[in-house]
C-alpha cells in the first residue's frame, strides 16, 4: 500500500497507485497481501491485510498510516485474508489461520474475532469451519447473512480449490448447507501441475468478493497461483433481486466457463500477480483494491505484494480496470 498518486487525463479519469508508501526504517511489513477495505461509521477508511496488519486514512488516496497488527489470535499463526464487517455496533473479523503447532497450509481454517473499534484490537472468539477453509467474505442482505469462502475438492475433474457460499444463523455460526458457486473451469486456473504427484493438475479459484449493482450480482475471484505472474481476477454474474438467497442465484462465469477473461489488464509492463481484491463504492464510482508485485520484485525470501487501488468500471455485466503505475 503505497502513497496515493493522482493524475488527470483528458477523459477526466482519475488514476491511482499503491495506497501506503513505505519510508526508510519503516516498521511496516513489505507485503500488504489480500487487502480488504472498510469505510467505517467514523468516516475513516481501514484496510486489513494478511498477517492481521492494518492501515487507515481519512482520505481514500492519501494520508495512510500504519497501525501494526490489529488481531490477537492466541495459539495461532499465519493469518490469511481478513474480512471485517460492522454489525450491531461491533466489528467482526473473519479470517483463516493455522494452529501454532501446524505447518501444513491445508490445515488453514476459518475463524472469527471481534472488536469494539475498526482499529481493533480484534480478539479471537471461535473457529467457524474445519480445515481446509480460507478467504472469507461475509455479506448481509435483506434475507440474512452469508459467507463466501474457499475449500478443496479433490475428486473434481479439475481438482482444486473452489468457492462455496453458506448462510449464517448468526455472526458466529454457519448454517451448514454450503453450495458451490464458483469452481475452476480453465487451464489458466491451474495452481500447479501434478502438485501431489498423482498426475493431476491442481487448480485454484479463491479470494471471493461479492457486490451488487441494482439486480446484477457480481462474485469476483482470483485464479491460479498467487506466487505466479499469471495470478488474475475473474468473476461470476447472476441476476436476481437484492434480497435473494445468494446460494441459489444462477451464477455464471463471465463471459462463459470456457473463455478466459481478466478484470485487470496484466499486459501493463509494471505490475504482475494481481489478485485477491475488495471493492469500494464511493461518490458514484467503484474502486478495486487489490495486491500486485512490481515486475522484477518477486523474491523467494519475502513477500513483495503490495496493495493498490484503481477505478473499477461496471458496464452492464462487464467489469474492467486499467492497472496504473
Amino acid at each position: 500500500m503505497a502513497g496515493g498518486c493522482i493524475a488527470f487525463f483528458p477523459t477526466e479519469r482519475v488514476i491511482f497507485m499503491k495506497l501506503y508508501q513505505r519510508k526508510e526504517n519503516d516498521p511496516s511489513p513489505i507485503a500488504q497481501a489480500d487487502p480488504y477495505i472498510l469505510k467505517a461509521k467514523d468516516g475513516r477508511y481501514y484496510v486489513y491485510t494478511s498477517g492481521g496488519y492494518l492501515i487507515s486514512s481519512d482520505q481514500l488516496f492519501s494520508g495512510w498510516q500504519y497501525h501494526g497488527v490489529c488481531l490477537d489470535m492466541p495459539d495461532q499463526k499465519m493469518c490469511w485474508a481478513p474480512c471485517v464487517v460492522e454489525l450491531d455496533e461491533q466489528y467482526m473479523m473473519y479470517y483463516s489461520s493455522l494452529d501454532q503447532d501446524s505447518n501444513d497450509p491445508h490445515n488453514q481454517r476459518l475463524r472469527v474475532a471481534q472488536a469494539e473499534s475498526p482499529r481493533g484490537p480484534f480478539h479471537y472468539v471461535k473457529d467457524l469451519l474445519p480445515p481446509f477453509s480460507i478467504d472469507p467474505h461475509m455479506v448481509q442482505n435483506a434475507s440474512g447473512l452469508y459467507m463466501f469462502y474457499s475449500g478443496n475438492d479433490y475428486m473434481a475433474k479439475r481438482a482444486g480449490t473452489l468457492i462455496l457460499c453458506d448462510k449464517m444463523t448468526n455472526p458466529y455460526t454457519l448454517e451448514g448447507n454450503p453450495v458451490c458457486v464458483a469452481r475452476p473451469t480453465l487451464d489458466e486456473e491451474i495452481f500447479e501441475k501434478n502438485r501431489f504427484g498423482n498426475h493431476k493438475n491442481w487448480h485454484t479459484v479463491e479470494g471471493a468478493f461479492y457486490f451488487h449493482k441494482d439486480n446484477t450480482h457480481f462474485l469476483m475471484y482470483s485464479g491460479a497461483c498467487y506466487q505466479n505472474q499469471s495470478y488474475y481476477i475473474g468473476y461470476y454474474t447472476a441476476h436476481g433481486t437484492q434480497d435473494a438467497d445468494l446460494r441459489t442465484l444462477p451464477w455464471k462465469k463471465y463471459p462463459n466457463e470456457n473463455t478466459y477473461y481478466s478484470v485487470m489488464n496484466k499486459a501493463n509492463g509494471f505490475v504482475e500477480g494481481m489478485g485477491h481484491n475488495s471493492v469500494l463504492y464511493e461518490n458514484g464510482k467503484y474502486y478495486i483494491i487489490y495486491h500486485g508485485r512490481d515486475i522484477g520484485s518477486r523474491s523467494d525470501t519475502q513477500d513483495t505484494r503490495c496493495a493498490r487501488i484503481d477505478e473499477l468500471m461496471v458496464n452492464g455485466d462487464r467489469l474492467s480496470a486499467e492497472v496504473t503505475p
